[in-house]
């Protein structure tokens, strides 16, 4: 498919027609810059990139959706939804969406090259919970990972939680890295609990994650990188979770972490 049959898909919420992977040599390369191609015509028609999401950090999870390594995709500023603790998402037009609960980072400068834990907690502002819905466009959620990397990074709507000023949470990236990896989280469905979750079911910490990110982010050819301001949700702490219209999920996280709920409609 080309790149703007991808976005008629994506807009459209329409499965595609086949895996792209099933063609010869469609492979990851291949996925990523077919993805940029996808996001310049978003750029092109209006919609502002607001960061990145990180998928497929959950270990645990890699066997079940036949993914052994994370990918990542764009946020926008279409795709992105701020609230106090409580918000509402809209599922019209996603498809096969999934609710995964989540690390969001805010960047308050670029990393530098190379960057350390160090060098990433010295570039860090804030830090919130947050949820992301992913989607695919392929039936099931069956498909390979150049799949994934094509359909924007399985990326459908960021809600992000109360912002922590870094400061708040720890001193250093030492502290930051166990206090993130020793959080836990459990995961409700109409104030009913359906899963327990981990900071460190995230490659061993949402800060590991993001450093992991980054230097994947810069190998790619064409990738823009990280800016002031930007967001990185870094992968979620459970299973993803169907959702559909009329559901309240909520995310109760360890302290200092903020809980989180989402009311989802038409």
């Amino acid at each position: 498919m080309k790149p703007q049959t991808l976005l008629d898909h994506l807009d459209q919420g329409r499965l595609w027609p086949a895996a792209l992977s099933a063609q010869a040599g469609f492979g990851l390369d291949a996925a990523y810059v077919l993805s940029l191609a996808v996001r310049d015509l978003r750029i092109a028609r209006g919609e502002r990139p607001l960061g990145y999401k990180v998928g497929f950090t959950n270990r645990t999870i890699w066997a079940r959706y036949n993914v052994f390594a994370p990918i990542w995709g764009t946020v926008w500023d279409t795709t992105l939804t701020n609230c106090e603790g409580e918000g509402q998402v809209s599922l019209a037009r996603m498809c096969q969406p999934r609710l995964e609960p989540e690390t969001v980072f805010g960047l308050k400068a670029t990393p530098v090259a190379n960057a350390s834990l160090d060098g990433l907690f010295d570039a860090i502002g804030w830090v919130a919970t947050g949820f992301e819905v992913v989607q695919s466009h392929l039936p099931d959620w069956k498909f390979l990972p150049a799949d994934t990397v094509a359909d924007g990074g399985l990326h459908a709507h960021l809600l992000v939680g109360p912002r922590v000023p870094l400061s708040r949470l720890a001193k250093n990236a030492g502290e930051l890295d166990a206090l993130l990896a020793h959080a836990g989280v459990t995961l409700l469905k109409n104030d009913e609990p359906v899963e327990l979750g981990q900071g460190s079911n995230v490659l061993d910490s949402p800060l590991r994650a993001l450093k992991h990110f980054v230097d994947t982010l810069r190998a790619c050819p064409g990738a823009p990188d990280l800016r002031p301001g930007d967001v990185v949700t870094t992968g979620t702490w459970t299973d993803a979770w169907a959702v559909q219209p009329g559901q309240r999920w909520s995310a109760r996280f360890t302290d200092p972490l903020p809980a989180l709920t989402v009311d989802f409609i038409e």
